[in-house]
């Protein structure tokens, strides 16, 4: 599959990039897609969350009423759970929610996810570009210029580039990573990607090796 080079002002250069089909053209994998996105959202969860169980509360342990002659249920303690200000029951505690996936299994999901966009024609490359300084006026110009500006939109870079990606940080629907970086979700939650030039080598060599 080619597609056509554009600069910064979305004019094309007369020059195309050929998408790989061992990456860009694969019979998507739904299930390895979920799996992968489900790790991915799983490793944002910090997994701190601890409620205190009855024998945790801070409280008098006398018995509240008499067992017998109230014409209510009996009651032991202020820190049972049916009680305000008791104890929780079955409540969450911390837990580890990382989630071990091959490497395989994740190739093929980011694979997946880059053949969903191929296929959908929302894919653009772009020539490698550099910013002098952090201006989000100029990466807000740049998504115009590629009719994508009221879009999310993840950009794959080649190279890190400091100024770029402080230039897109303040914009909701813009994400920057470099070429290492992409991860399935972020692709599946783009509306539309864009390539710089020197990423498409570098992505096709991380996901075929």
């Amino acid at each position: 599959m080619k597609v056509s080079v554009l600069d910064k002002s979305g004019v094309d250069t007369g020059r195309t990039v050929e998408l790989n089909k061992d990456v860009f053209g694969v019979e998507p994998n739904d299930h390895a897609i979920y799996l992968d996105v489900k790790q991915y959202l799983s490793h944002q969860r910090q997994g701190t969350h601890k409620s205190k169980e009855r024998a945790e509360i801070a409280g008098s342990t006398k018995k509240i009423k008499k067992q017998k002659g109230t014409g209510t249920a009996r009651a032991g303690s202020i820190k049972s759970p049916v009680f305000r200000g008791g104890g929780r029951v079955f409540g969450p505690k911390p837990r580890n929610y990382e989630l071990k996936l091959n490497k395989k299994l994740k190739s093929l999901a980011r694979k997946s996810a880059l053949s969903y966009k191929a296929t959908e024609k929302n894919i653009a490359i772009v020539e490698d570009f550099a910013f002098d300084a952090p201006k989000t006026k100029e990466y807000s110009a740049l998504l115009a210029n590629l009719s994508v500006a009221d879009k999310k939109t993840l950009l794959v870079l080649g190279d890190d580039n400091k100024n770029v990606f402080l230039s897109s940080r303040n914009l909701q629907k813009a994400n920057v990573v470099t070429a290492d970086q992409i991860n399935t979700y972020d692709l599946l939650n783009a509306d539309n990607l864009i390539l710089c030039e020197g990423s498409v080598d570098k992505i096709h060599n991380l996901l075929t090796k």
